[in-house]
């Protein structure tokens, strides 16, 4: 190879101008502002990919390019990384998606590509907040009859089996999409809807439904936070999931500060390649 073709050869065999490839792992709002902002500040030096589970039927319209479903494990993932000429991973998916974050964590230290976590900020109690912090849905599961008898459930579909084998309680479960069958609930009701929620909103279902607990994850962020504040001022007790222990790679809580990343990482690619 000519010295003058090395030259217009930076990292991964990519053309010198040639557009750098941002994988954004998504289902949460930030990744959908991440991708709006990336796409229309940095558009021309990259192209934007968003990855959604594929969980939620109708969801929001994203910048940028998308693909639905799931990588099949980090070896899947590490496939498509290399399938797809990925040079920037951004993990921005929901706090509690653990498998989809370890096998990223593992694809990405393993074909090098540089992997940032955007975790939105957790939640902090405020005077007058009555939470219990429990480990698990099942946990949350075995206390919620002793403080409550109308239960609002807004964990996700995933975790309703723990609460399958409560009598006595009655419970209000919302999601975002209509389940395919029955929940695996004695007595429940089912609101669908989509966040974010505000405060009159939260605070007529839990008056309207005599809602006497509330059982949430510790996710974080402003788009669902409004269940704890009519909590807080309906006296409910919460009984929150606590969040798992995030995977060791480098991390961010702000949208600007991911983009503040990728935007610097093209900027360090160009400067090798010169």
């Amino acid at each position: 190879m000519s010295r003058s073709l090395i030259a217009r050869v930076s990292w991964k065999g990519k053309l010198v101008g040639e557009r750098r490839h941002l994988l954004i792992l998504g289902g949460t709002a930030e990744a959908r502002v991440l991708a709006e902002r990336a796409t229309a500040l940095l558009g021309h030096s990259l192209r934007v990919t968003t990855s959604l589970a594929g969980r939620t039927r109708n969801h929001a319209a994203l910048a940028g390019e998308m693909r639905s479903g799931g990588f099949g494990g980090s070896e899947g993932l590490a496939a498509y990384l290399r399938d797809a000429s990925v040079d920037f991973v951004v993990d921005a998916t929901h706090p509690f998606a653990t498998r989809i974050s370890a096998a990223a964590a593992t694809a990405c230290r393993v074909h090098g590509v540089p992997l940032l976590a955007l975790a939105r900020p957790p939640w902090i109690a405020q005077p007058g907040d009555r939470w219990i912090d429990v480990a698990s849905a099942a946990e949350a599961a075995a206390i919620v009859p002793s403080l409550g008898r109308r239960a609002f459930l807004t964990i996700g579909r995933g975790e309703l089996q723990a609460f399958s084998g409560i009598a006595g309680v009655h419970f209000v479960v919302r999601l975002v999409d209509p389940p395919a069958s029955g929940l695996p609930l004695a007595s429940y009701e089912l609101i669908l809807a989509r966040g974010p929620f505000a405060i009159e909103a939260e605070r007529f279902i839990m008056a309207h439904h005599a809602i006497d607990v509330v059982v949430a994850k510790a996710s974080g962020g402003v788009s669902t936070a409004a269940k704890l504040d009519a909590a807080r001022e309906l006296g409910v007790p919460v009984a929150m999931l606590r969040r798992p222990e995030p995977e060791q790679t480098d991390r961010v809580e702000r949208v600007e500060d991911a983009l503040a990343w990728v935007a610097c990482r093209i900027r360090q690619e160009a400067e090798v390649a010169r």
